[in-house]
């Protein structure tokens, strides 16, 4: 493979924009301190069936949102995890672990006061107290968040798993132009995005130097949306923070390449009537960010739905608390699982082709007569 060492230095790089770009403050974290009084309000209530129903409904929901969220910590299963560092400017730079908190506590750094609230870090007093306005917004200060949360630590896990994975391939067609390893299941899927992706829609003038950026989304998705498949409740291709960064990449590379013509086609429509250049500019203008948003809320909408949907449905058999329900509930989950693997790597190939559309628009060579 053709500069495959300076494609793989480029996957790091890369990886580092998305991270760069990604606002860790936008993560939706679980508040432990009202989770554990909701658990207790549950188990204090009355305990008549439709009560236990509501309760079972409640857990569900509680397990979901807690798969789905963001977090300051990695949380494996019960009692068994690992802090992340939360890193806060507040007059200066304050790194502490996410166990300062103690589960919703309230944690103290060179005599300042932070607590988690609804997935954010607020500055409180000693007791940990939140104010709230007349609509129930906290009112507290917030230091610039910086942490590294579950997923920021994932797509770093990720960036280093991918660099050396491609860094050892790279290495072997040193010695031997043919794959092994690792290389024989990845080289099909290189070449395939070559082939079929990047010189069909850029074109051979143009493509190679976008192979990196291609390959480094197709995989990283790809490999993200395999991850958030286990109970790992990992779900970083869910979280729109993290697709939004991926689109904005997209959308400024796009903007960085463009051409003349490019951009003659978007204000200066050649080959039509004057007047009408004006209204197609506008079109042309509202459809240069359309294209991005439109890569953002695919990708993300997608990964959402696959994993509520599947929970939502092994849920239903603890709320219907039957043998003769829990079986074919459980091979439609077993089936939706099989299908979301299909799901995620349609999702990284959707992805990569639209950008290498919108690589190849931008660069296209027009000849006006």
């Amino acid at each position: 493979m053709p500069n495959s060492m300076r494609s793989n230095f480029t996957v790091l790089i890369a990886l580092a924009g998305f991270l760069f770009f990604t606002p860790s403050t936008y993560a939706q974290g679980e508040n432990h301190e009202e989770i554990q009084h909701e658990q207790a309000h549950h188990e204090d209530a009355g305990h008549s069936e439709a009560s236990g129903e509501k309760d079972i409904k409640g857990v569900i929901k509680e397990t979901i949102e807690h798969h789905l969220a963001d977090s300051y910590e990695f949380h494996i299963t019960e009692g068994v995890g690992f802090p992340l560092p939360v890193i806060l400017v507040d007059g200066g730079l304050k790194v502490f672990l996410s166990s300062a908190f103690h589960h919703g506590g309230v944690a103290t750094v060179n005599g300042a006061h932070y607590k988690v609230n609804h997935g954010k870090i607020y500055k409180t007093d000693a007791a940990g107290t939140i104010a709230y306005d007349d609509h129930h917004h906290p009112t507290n200060e917030k230091p610039l968040d910086l942490s590294i949360t579950k997923n920021v630590f994932m797509i770093l896990v990720m960036a280093i798993f991918m660099f050396f994975l491609f860094r050892g391939v790279a290495k072997t067609y040193q010695t031997s132009l043919a794959p092994k390893k690792a290389g024989r299941f990845l080289e099909p899927i290189i070449i395939y995005v070559r082939d079929e992706i990047a010189i069909p829609n850029i074109g051979e003038k143009h493509y190679k130097k976008y192979m990196s950026y291609l390959l480094t989304v197709f995989f990283f998705i790809w490999f993200l949306n395999l991850v958030g498949m286990t109970p790992l409740g990992v779900n970083v291709t869910g979280n729109i923070a993290i697709t939004f960064s991926l689109a904005l990449m997209t959308f400024i590379i796009t903007q960085v390449s463009g051409k003349k013509d490019y951009w003659m086609h978007i204000f200066w429509m050649p080959g039509v009537p004057v007047l009408i250049r004006p209204v197609l500019a506008v079109i042309e203008l509202i459809g240069l960010f359309v294209k991005p948003f439109s890569l953002m809320i695919r990708l993300y909408a997608n990964m959402l739905a696959g994993h509520v949907v599947i929970m939502s449905i092994l849920g239903l058999i603890f709320i219907f608390s039957s043998w003769i329900a829990a079986v074919p509930f459980s091979f439609l989950t077993l089936f939706l699982s099989v299908l979301e693997l299909l799901v995620a790597a349609l999702q990284a190939y959707i992805f990569t082709m639209l950008t290498s559309l919108y690589f190849g628009a931008a660069v296209e060579e027009h000849e006006h007569h």
